[in-house]
């Protein structure tokens, strides 16, 4: 469908291997598109001539991609009973152990071993890089899970695996690289195929809300939209429920018919019919005008730096959508040290009985704390005869048991309220005091001003990790400063507006 054009000077000899691999698999990529290696050996794709909005710059072949079940390690797979990302874990460590003679061979030799995701960090540089980050607790969770799920899930795999498959491609690290793939570089496809690696298009660098290209499926022509789902739902259900295929009644079994061999058999071959028979192709297709010479930027949603690094391996320094989440036992920690902890345990029992839920609340990226902690704040700081009346009502589901007047307005618990009626002085002191706590797990080695300075002295790609791990505490502790200026300008408006009052009096 498309012409290729390969410039010797400026590809390299695994380019030229991936061209090829592409174009014996059903991969047509447009010439319109420059598959270009940096220093680094990171691939990325420019725009060799002015692209349009609409433009179709790649078809690529569902049977090129690497899935459960297009991988040779289908068979074992679904024995395990395997799914998910630990199944496609499993099909890109299988066609890895096979080397050369995988059919992939020709694409992964394009993918770097591992993405440098903060999963296949060390726990020291998890521990001395992301200490008091959003992702810090996350990241070192996900890897006691991980190695969980490889002693009791991959381990047993290695005596299964045949004789052309290096055992070695199943180990942990070769685990987590797996990981790091599918988390940084896999598609949805469609209901039969799940998720897997899809060629050429996972090459496309990542920039948020600056979408260029879009990844989408294309349906055969020959198909109504309806026939294609209508396909498409009965070999989801096929797959959902295996033991109407593999079961059978006691009249089924007197007349020698469905055995679970023959059940078997019988699934084997109208899977291998889907494949054979699909032609539909994935489409990557130009959202928006890219002059010549420009790169060409997929996008993986509207995230902040947190999500960003956590699932991808780096971050933004421009990133418009960055937040922090304060902790509900940060709050609690600030609470019992005010109050004592029976005191608090009331409260926040009563912050549940009213509806709320929450174990962390969000600080968006201008500094403004979410209102439900907001309501807490003011729960914990109600006079006792207030908390008393809503305690002892029983009626929490009334909007008069949940009705308590703050300055001058009614406030409703569990609806809507605005942001500055519950922003009162006590709420405000409180704020401060949980933003410094906050901020206190960053340690006290370094301010936001350090941060900073560090971060621009930086060099790339030597001091990678603890650049993005900068960036993403430099992100939230600006937020944090935002939330600090809001509140004391709030505060600076109710004092100023009590000294004005009390001026005034005086002079009349």
């Amino acid at each position: 469908m498309f012409s290729k054009s390969i410039t010797l000077s400026i590809v390299t000899r695994r380019l030229i291997a991936f061209k090829e691999w592409m174009k014996a698999n059903g991969v047509d990529c447009s010439d319109a598109l420059d598959l270009l290696e940096d220093q680094n050996d990171a691939v990325s794709v420019k725009a060799s001539r002015d692209l349009k909005e609409g433009d179709v710059v790649a078809n690529i072949s569902k049977t090129a991609c690497l899935t459960v079940k297009t991988s040779g390690a289908r068979e074992m797979i679904e024995s395990a009973e395997l799914d998910g990302p630990l199944a496609l874990s499993v099909a890109i460590m299988y066609e890895r152990g096979l080397g050369e003679e995988s059919p992939w061979a020709g694409y992964l030799q394009i993918l770097p071993f591992q993405e440098d995701l903060p999963l296949v960090w060390p726990l020291e540089d998890l521990d001395s890089l992301l200490s008091g980050t959003e992702i810090h607790k996350d990241v070192k969770k996900d890897h006691g899970l991980v190695y969980e799920d490889w002693e009791e899930n991959i381990v047993p795999l290695t005596s299964l695996l045949p004789e052309n498959v290096d055992p070695g491609s199943f180990g942990i690290k070769e685990y987590l690289a797996a990981k790091s793939l599918i988390a940084s570089r896999s598609f949805e496809i469609d209901d039969y195929h799940g998720w897997g690696m899809v060629p050429l298009a996972d090459l496309f660098n990542h920039k948020t809300g600056e979408e260029d290209v879009h990844f989408t499926a294309e349906l055969p022509h020959s198909e109504s939209d309806s026939e294609a789902d209508e396909t498409d739902n009965s070999d989801a259900t096929d797959e959902d429920e295996p033991s109407s295929k593999n079961s059978s009644s006691p009249e089924q079994s007197l007349e020698g018919e469905n055995t679970d061999e023959e059940a078997k058999e019988q699934e084997e071959e109208e899977d291998s019919s889907v494949l054979q028979d699909d032609v539909s192709s994935l489409e990557m297709i130009m959202v928006k005008n890219v002059p010549a010479g420009a790169e060409v930027y997929n996008t993986y949603g509207l995230i902040g730096n947190a999500a960003l690094l956590h699932r991808y391996g780096f971050t933004e320094l421009d990133n418009l959508y960055n937040i922090v989440n304060i902790d509900l036992d940060l709050v609690t920690e600030w609470s019992t040290s005010s109050f004592t902890t029976l005191y608090t345990r009331a409260r926040l029992s009563l912050f549940k009985k009213l509806g709320y839920n929450s174990e962390y609340f969000e600080v968006s990226p201008t500094g403004e704390p979410e209102t439900e902690l907001l309501m807490l704040l003011n729960i914990l700081l109600l006079p006792d005869d207030t908390y008393n009346k809503l305690d002892q009502t029983g009626d929490c589901v009334s909007k008069e048991g949940r009705e308590i007047t703050i300055g001058k307005h009614k406030v409703v618990f569990g609806e809507s309220c605005r942001s500055d009626v519950l922003l009162t002085d006590g709420v405000c002191e409180a704020l401060l005091a949980i933003v410094d706590k906050r901020e206190s797990l960053y340690g006290t080695s370094s301010s936001l001003e350090d941060d900073v300075v560090r971060v621009e002295s930086c060099v790339l790609p030597r001091d990678r990790r603890l650049y993005h791990s900068l960036v993403l505490r430099v992100s939230e502790r600006r937020i944090l400063e935002k939330l600090r200026s809001n509140v004391r300008e709030r505060l600076g408006e109710v004092s100023g507006g009590k000294r004005r009052k009390k001026m005034n009096s005086l002079k009349s």
